[in-house]
């Protein structure tokens, strides 16, 4: 955690930032330089002239399928030969990086994707890690308290993933040993030594998946409650829903995993009648309230929820920071739009006090007049991106 420099002062979090970005057919570009600098950077510019696809390339810069979690293929430039390439050179604490990504104009579906970290292969996605964490604010995720239980399941695992590069693969580990679970339901099978290879793998990475959630949980708390009581972003109370998560504290992690394998086996026939698996991680959610109200974040208001949402992603950048050693890259789509002047500024200064490279878009320049003198200015036009006059 950041210490203290003497005489009380906190000590900031060094920063990483992206020097140099490069795209080769991303999207509606076919090919772009860009020289970036430290701290917040605005793209402005109309509606669909390629703001959002710039924080998308970016957003590759960390394992998953980025912010849209689209497919591979339709990432690629229209009318191109199929693939495309993200490259960044990369400054911080932990030395310089150029890091490459993309797909080959033949490859198809997610295995397409390629990581080269200083000109030479990575091992997986996940190595990409231990020079850059990206943390994301999009609009879609506006509806994060009303809408699925899954998109909250996968905004509570992006989080873990910052802070615990090991989870990517613990969930795909679960999710294989599932699928193939899912599938011996569906065809009807019988061998029951094959359930249990799968279930005790299942067993093993659920409980691991559970485990890693509750510590996020823990720890996230504790960073919002140092957040102002009355701040602009009002305090989040969090809490997980599901029958592993609940259980952590409450038992040794063998008991829990022995537990999750005994209710699979045991849950077999009922699954079966089901078509798929019905207790596990995958069902669990993440439930938010608004603290000083004491309200479930979904009867919130719109802007309410915004506030909440931009707490929560705020406190999980400055602890991503404090457990990493280096402030996390922001990715803000269309942040300030959705926020009165007062918590734009509140945010600006939120962000500098951060010590982070926050990559921001919108439609009107001056809703980040404030940030005059203090941030990159470019201006995006369908597939050409200048420098803002005046920057």
């Amino acid at each position: 955690m950041q210490g203290q420099e003497p005489g009380g002062e906190r000590k900031r979090t060094p920063s990483t930032h992206i020097r140099k970005l490069m795209l080769t057919d991303f999207r509606n570009y076919t090919s772009l330089a860009l020289d970036l600098r430290p701290g917040p950077v605005v793209f402005t510019g109309d509606n669909g002239a390629g703001k959002t696809n710039l924080l998308e390339a970016i957003s590759f810069l960390t394992p998953g399928r980025g912010l849209r979690r689209a497919p591979y293929p339709d990432v690629a430039r229209e009318g191109s030969a199929g693939g495309f390439a993200v490259h960044a050179g990369i400054e911080g604490p932990f030395g310089d990086v150029e890091i490459g990504t993309g797909t080959a104009p033949e490859a198809a579906g997610e295995a397409g994707r390629r990581v080269r970290i200083n000109g030479a292969n990575a091992r997986s996605a996940d190595d990409m890690l231990e020079w850059l964490r990206v943390v994301w604010l999009t609009p879609s995720m506006d509806a994060l308290f009303t809408g699925p239980t899954g998109d909250r399941r996968r905004f509570l695992d992006r989080l873990v993933l910052a802070i615990d590069p090991a989870h990517g693969q613990r969930a795909l580990d679960y999710e294989k040993a599932m699928r193939g679970r899912n599938r011996l339901l569906a065809e009807d099978r019988r061998d029951n030594a094959w359930f249990d290879a799968i279930e005790i793998q299942m067993a093993e990475t659920g409980a691991a998946i559970a485990a890693a959630r509750v510590e996020m949980v823990r720890l996230l708390t504790a960073m919002i409650g140092r957040m102002p009581e009355t701040g602009p972003f009002p305090q989040a109370e969090l809490a997980l829903s599901g029958t592993l998560e609940q259980s952590i504290g409450n038992m040794p992690a063998v008991e829990l995993e022995e537990r999750f394998r005994q209710a699979l086996a045991s849950g077999r026939e009922r699954d079966r009648a089901a078509g798929r698996t019905l207790e596990g991680p995958h069902r669990s959610d993440l439930v938010v309230r608004h603290r000083p109200k004491s309200m479930p974040a979904e009867l919130c208001s719109t802007g309410e929820q915004k506030a909440l949402l931009v707490g929560i992603v705020i406190s999980h950048a400055r602890l991503t920071g404090e457990m990493a050693g280096a402030a996390p890259i922001l990715l803000l789509d269309e942040i300030a739009a959705h926020l009165d002047a007062g918590r734009r500024a509140a945010l600006f200064e939120i962000l500098e006090d951060l010590n982070c490279q926050a990559f921001m878009t919108g439609t009107e320049p001056a809703l980040f007049s404030s940030l005059a003198g203090r941030a990159q200015f470019l201006t995006v036009d369908h597939g050409s991106v200048r420098v803002t006059e005046g920057d």
